[in-house]
């Protein structure tokens, strides 16, 4: 049984969090934690699971780094410094785990895969995700992770110089892809790459209706996450 605290836990998705916990058979509640629990509450937990805020997360993740214990993080906001960082406080505490996941959805992993693949036939690529106006954060973690990994697929080949780019309508630039950010009452969640060629365009795009998308994305991290040791990005390093 894999005992787990939720950090974030009167949110959307710690909610979620907590009904797949309590139908999961090898998963048990540990801890729920909001803004007015104490940080120790975590502690015991074989799992910490983290949706709390861009500007929290990091001290959630440190505590947790520095009282040896794993944990997955589905917080936007986090980026390759903060990565770096990370690293850094692993390499002194070596039994601890993080795992970080912008996105528990199967569907969007194979998609932003699919992407990486395509991106190194087409020199002309944009991203534009589309989320439900409460999402506070923008451009989604989703959507500059997806810039990363095109970047990292189109590595050591020339990256044509944007147009525009200091025109504020076309996107905000992330790892040389322009992402353009939608925040509308109705979506849930929604991403589009297009990949532009000599006469034609490539889209690969992914959207998602409910929050049970993430649902089975979410088990599999914890129980990757309970027995991984230093930092993994991604939910390709957990399927």
């Amino acid at each position: 049984m894999i005992s787990v605290a939720i950090l974030g836990a009167s949110g959307r998705m710690g909610a979620l969090t907590q009904e797949l916990v309590n139908d999961a058979s090898n998963l048990s509640l540990h801890a729920k934690l909001n803004s007015q629990s104490d940080i120790s509450d975590m502690l015991g937990a074989d799992v910490i699971v983290d949706f709390t805020l861009p500007d929290v997360s990091p001290k959630m993740v440190e505590f947790a780094i520095e009282h040896d214990q794993k944990i997955v993080v589905g917080t936007s906001g986090w980026n390759q410094s903060q990565f770096l960082g990370l690293e850094r406080l692993l390499n002194l505490h070596p039994k601890a785990g993080v795992l970080v996941i912008p996105n528990f959805s199967i569907g969007s992993m194979l998609a932003q895969s699919f992407a990486a693949q395509a991106a190194r036939y087409f020199d002309s690529i944009e991203i534009i995700e589309a989320h439900h106006a409460g999402k506070i954060d923008s451009p989604s973690g989703t959507a500059v992770r997806t810039a990363e990994v095109i970047s990292q697929a189109r590595s050591g080949m020339v990256q044509p110089l944007l147009t525009g780019v200091d025109q504020k309508a076309r996107g905000e630039v992330f790892a040389g892809i322009p992402i353009h950010s939608i925040r509308l009452q109705g979506l849930s969640a929604k991403q589009e790459v297009l990949l532009g060629g000599d006469s034609e365009v490539l889209s690969i795009s992914h959207e998602v209706s409910s929050l049970g998308a993430y649902s089975n994305g979410i088990r599999l991290a914890i129980e990757f996450a309970v027995s991984a040791t230093g930092l993994h990005v991604g939910l390709e390093k957990v399927v």
